[in-house]
């Protein structure tokens, strides 16, 4: 198997479930060295209350080929983030890839309430989430990276420029917080780009998420049974698909080329020639806009 990135070294921030574990994985599986951080560890859950570790998260990236690298992080802790990259510093002397994929507010926002109605202390700690951590990861994760020219930056987000651009996204607080990640790229890219290295904002579709799958009653493997409730939920791809997206980003010699911009798993897909774990290509953000937006007939022909 092919491992362009068996000499790379790449932090995965927020990468204990969801896109952030398959990214994790993909790295892993092209070969690269990954630290992989969240708060929910084999000792303790974090306020998700879930049953997904960093360290499960390890596991799977060594067993797909990499180094799989835990250490249990709360990104909105400078010190906690200074510590990380003193030991990533200390044992690698390198960051290639830094993908910020710290999230964390499922169950923060309040869908279709206006700002006067929605939580607010609910809605300021999304924020806190959803930006702040980043911020604190990228000042103090960056100087490493920058040691050698080429490094790149994901910001993980949900929706592309175009589409949050035109479209109310949910609330206040979860709409401002996916578009301030998509401005984050772009700043990077600004400041990064005359540096020698890369940042781009990336989504993924409609994710077949631990959590989404959970809501919807099914499992991987039988994950179509929801679409006798959910019909559109058949343009919905695996964590592994957008993971592929930044594994292919990060092996791309002229990854420069997208610096600053917003881009999606299923357009990368067109222009790397990767595909999900099925073999298909879901291109989930225009099959919103043509189909679900559009208030068509669930089809996903021509779409995956």
């Amino acid at each position: 198997m092919s491992q362009p990135l068996a000499d790379r070294v790449a932090l995965v921030a927020g990468a204990t479930r969801g896109a952030g574990r398959g990214i994790a994985v993909e790295l892993g599986a092209a070969g690269a060295t990954v630290y992989v951080t969240g708060r929910s560890t084999r000792a303790r859950r974090s306020d998700y209350d879930r049953p997904e570790t960093v360290e499960d998260t390890a596991d799977l990236v060594t067993a797909a080929g990499g180094h799989g690298i835990a250490v249990p992080t709360d990104h909105l802790d400078p010190a906690q983030v200074r510590a990380l990259v003193d030991r990533v510093a200390d044992e690698q002397g390198r960051l290639d890839v830094l993908v910020n994929d710290i999230w964390g507010g499922e169950h923060l926002f309040e869908w279709d309430s206006p700002v006067w109605e929605h939580d607010l202390d609910n809605g300021l700690r999304l924020l806190r989430l959803a930006i702040d951590t980043h911020a604190i990861t990228s000042h103090h994760a960056l100087p490493l990276l920058l040691r050698r020219p080429g490094g790149l930056v994901v910001e993980m987000t949900d929706g592309t420029d175009t589409y949050n651009r035109q479209n109310y996204r949910n609330s206040f607080f979860y709409d401002l917080a996916k578009t301030s990640v998509i401005r984050m790229a772009f700043a990077l890219g600004h400041e990064l780009g005359p540096r020698g290295a890369t940042a781009v904002a990336l989504t993924p579709g409609w994710l077949r998420s631990e959590m989404m799958l959970d809501a919807f009653g099914v499992r991987e493997d039988n994950w179509r049974d929801a679409l006798d409730r959910v019909p559109h939920f058949a343009i919905s791809e695996t964590p592994h698909y957008v993971g592929r997206a930044v594994a292919a980003l990060a092996a791309d010699p002229d990854v420069a080329r997208w610096n600053g911009q917003s881009l999606d798993s299923g357009s990368l897909a067109r222009t790397y020639g990767f595909t999900d774990l099925d073999g298909s290509r879901p291109d989930a953000w225009r099959y919103l806009v043509e189909v679900q937006d559009a208030d068509k007939p669930a089809d996903v022909t021509g779409y995956r």
